[in-house]
């Protein structure tokens, strides 16, 4: 029977934090964050691809005419109706496409960080090779 080895458990990359010196301007975090709620994170919130993918431009209807004498109530309720639904969308656009510009801004510098320690852990890797060359060079094969 070959001899127990040790082998690290797995790891959930989930779990892994990776040091970024990351700090989005407290402005920009406030205008990704919905008043009265928890502060926006770009470190936590993850985007579904479903989230992420480009909307499709829609055209505008045709503005129609209506003549002064056809505007009553019913028809400015209407319209102040209108007016608070575009603006709350809008809103809503603004603040996923700033969350989505603040994780894009982190994920980059954690990108960058990654590399970085991609590189260093290459190197840490060669000279081990090394090591265990010289080590089996002088003594056999492990």
């Amino acid at each position: 029977l070959p001899p127990a080895r040790d082998t690290p458990s797995p790891i959930d990359p989930e779990s892994i934090q990776v040091p970024v010196t990351y700090e989005p301007d407290p402005a920009d975090l406030a205008l990704s964050s919905v008043p009265g709620q928890e502060m926006f994170d770009p470190r936590k919130r993850k985007f579904s691809a479903e989230e992420l993918k480009p909307q499709p431009m829609i055209k505008k209807a045709r503005k129609v005419f209506i003549p002064e004498d056809l505007k009553d109530d019913k028809y400015w309720a209407r319209r102040r109706k209108n007016n608070v639904a575009a603006k709350r969308s809008r809103d809503a656009r603004r603040l996923k496409e700033n969350q989505i510009a603040i994780r894009a801004g982190f994920l980059e510098k954690e990108n960058a960080a990654l590399r970085v320690e991609v590189a260093d852990l290459r190197k840490e890797l060669g000279r081990c090779k090394n090591i265990v060359a010289k080590y089996e060079a002088r003594h056999g094969p492990l």
